[in-house]
């Protein structure tokens, strides 16, 4: 399972997944986004998720279009003397499993964020490895367990509450509770 953030991510997530042996699906959100990665030394590795900011007080780990929204989160903790790590998380499944817990040991807090349902999700998949391995606080931006609506994707986005500011909310929540 697949979300990739950005037009050069998507790309060389199609060329590795025309080499992968077995079943892949691949989620792509319908808005334009900024890129974040380099065209030119960009690697993809289905299973292996991509540190985009460092940080040592939190971890928030995205997918897809809520990469952005993740980005401009951790600006706003900045702000605010909150040094947030942020996490590509492309591939869904198999989870970054080495990633995850090392972002775990080293910030103590984890905010998965994913235009998706919280259930069976990105969330679902990091809560799993943390519960096993490395439990420390969490919290799940997404969608909550509930009927879906149609709209633009900036007016669902703010009625899921799939914005930085709440992921920047939810990032202090989980930080109070190490």
């Amino acid at each position: 399972v697949i979300n990739p953030s950005d037009d050069i991510e998507a790309k060389a997530a199609v060329k590795a997944t025309y080499d992968h042996v077995g079943p892949v699906y691949m989620r792509f959100g319908r808005l334009a986004v900024p890129v974040f990665n380099d065209p030119e030394t960009y690697k993809f590795e289905i299973g292996k998720g991509i540190v985009l900011k460092e940080g040592t007080d939190v971890t928030i780990i995205a997918c897809g279009l809520m990469v952005e929204q993740a980005m401009e989160a951790a600006e706003i903790l900045n702000q605010q003397g909150i040094y947030a790590r942020v996490i590509d998380m492309h591939t869904i499944k198999p989870i970054d499993r080495e990633l995850v817990l090392k972002a775990a040991k080293e910030t103590g807090a984890i905010v998965t964020v994913e235009e998706h349902s919280v259930y069976g999700g990105l969330g679902s998949a990091v809560a799993e490895v943390l519960v096993e391995n490395a439990p420390v606080p969490m919290a799940r931006v997404g969608v909550e367990d509930t009927f879906g609506r149609s709209g633009t994707v900036p007016a669902l986005m703010e009625y899921y509450g799939l914005t930085a500011e709440n992921i920047a909310k939810k990032a202090k929540e989980v930080i109070s509770r190490k």
